[in-house]
């Protein structure tokens, strides 16, 4: 037993031709409620509809599973992000086009996914949303928990949220329909995934 690992794994380049996309992470971060899932899964469901093979990871399928042993600490949220990331990487280099939805409020946590995934695997999209909007839209009484002390450490309340200074794509979502924002971010991203 010399040889313990495989030599004859599918290269990524096989999977992208059989598949016919060029693989990416496209890493949605913003505040909570600034409509990142709502547009990650409708970017997911239009990518789908044209053929291309997507996964979409967020909290729903993250925190539930991989990372129910961790809080919302510093440190645990680092440790979040980098799992996630780790994930999302053999997403791509498997050829799949991955859709990663999540707060990620520090540049040094973007950074280390970004270093994690490669950098030309990585396009962040920062879904620009003003405070009072994302607490407007409060669907799950998370901003008002934290107003009144019941949750600490949340993001744009009591833990700071670090606007990205040069993401690849930056939706502003306020004043615009779900639809707008969707045909913006097809427009956008298509060049990098087709064939």
């Amino acid at each position: 037993m010399n040889n313990l690992h495989p030599t004859n794994l599918l290269s990524r380049t096989d999977r992208e031709i059989r598949l016919g996309q060029r693989a990416k992470v496209f890493w949605f971060t913003g505040l909570s409620g600034s409509g990142k899932s709502t547009l990650a899964i409708a970017l997911e469901r239009k990518l789908f509809e044209q053929g291309y093979h997507v996964v979409v990871l967020d909290g729903d399928n993250i925190r539930t599973g991989i990372n129910n042993n961790l809080g919302f600490s510093e440190e645990d949220r680092k440790e979040n992000i980098r799992r996630i990331a780790e994930i999302a990487k053999l997403f791509v280099q498997n050829g799949q086009i991955c859709i990663v939805s999540f707060i990620s409020p520090m540049i040094e946590m973007r950074e280390q996914a970004k270093t994690i995934i490669g950098a030309s695997d990585f396009v962040e999209i920062y879904i620009d949303t003003p405070l009072e909007e994302c607490e407007a839209r409060d669907v799950k009484g998370l901003y008002k928990k934290a107003r009144a002390g019941e949750i600490t450490d949340f993001t744009g309340i009591n833990a700071p949220y670090e606007v990205p200074l040069n993401p690849d794509i930056h939706i502003t979502t306020f004043g615009k329909s779900v639809q707008d924002n969707l045909l913006e971010l097809v427009k956008a991203i298509l060049p990098g995934i087709k064939f």
